[in-house]
């Protein structure tokens, strides 16, 4: 008896410490099916919204990409590392003590609109046919060229020195752990990211997200393209 292919979307709440890509080979396994994709890469340290696209959805990657993205997040003051969060590889520190609620909210002021953005090192971007990840990983640093980008909100949360929660809507292409790393260049000490969570992809909030063990057949929905 044949089976048929289950498609549309599964919206998963991505846990810590785990690449996009485990999130895909998990729900192959879970559903026993090979077309399955996401739209939207999270590194192992981000957590939050994931969209994962099956069978025939997985041809509506480019609208699922191209949609707004927003993420909660903290930066680290004082620490810059190979990665630009705190997984990476410190490489300099700085005092950081004389920085002050305001100082802060005036450089993330700095940062909302249209801005150009390069891609860090650790990103999915090629160069030269070759994924700057990859290149980091052997070591190598090459020129990238800046991107424009948009971040509509950029909002201050939380301010506990060295730590500062931080909200932001941005359109994709977008980097929070960029941001970070040129928020605390702007401020003179440097900074890297120590969490991020995505909080919204598009219509999809991490309210609908599941959690990824708890995935079945309830969990997957039916994309329709708005009128």
């Amino acid at each position: 008896m044949m089976t048929v292919e289950k498609q549309g979307v599964l919206i998963v709440n991505k846990p810590p410490g785990i690449t996009s890509h485990d999130v895909v080979g998990f729900i192959r396994r879970k559903f026993n099916m090979r077309r399955v994709g996401h739209a939207g890469t999270l590194d192992p340290l981000a957590t939050g919204v994931l969209v994962v696209l099956l069978g025939k959805s997985t041809k509506l990657f480019d609208r699922f990409v191209a949609y707004d993205k927003s993420y909660r997040a903290t930066l680290r003051l004082g620490v810059k590392t190979t990665t630009a969060d705190i997984m990476g590889k410190v490489v300099e520190e700085k005092p950081f003590a004389g920085i002050d609620r305001p100082q802060v909210e005036a450089v993330l002021g700095r940062f909302r609109g249209e801005i150009e953005q390069r891609p860090p090192m650790v990103s999915a971007v090629k160069h030269q046919g070759q994924r700057l990840y990859k290149l980091a990983r052997q070591g190598k640093e090459v020129e990238r060229t800046p991107r424009k980008v948009r971040i509509d909100e950029l909002t201050l949360l939380n301010f506990s020195l060295p730590d500062v929660e931080f909200f932001m809507s941005c359109s994709k292409g977008t980097y929070v752990r960029q941001l970070a790393e040129d928020v605390g260049d702007v401020l003179g000490c440097g900074a890297c990211i120590s969490q991020i969570e995505r909080t919204k992809v598009g219509p999809f909030d991490i309210s609908q997200a599941a959690i990824l063990e708890e995935i079945d057949e309830r969990h997957i929905q039916q994309f329709h393209r708005p009128a």
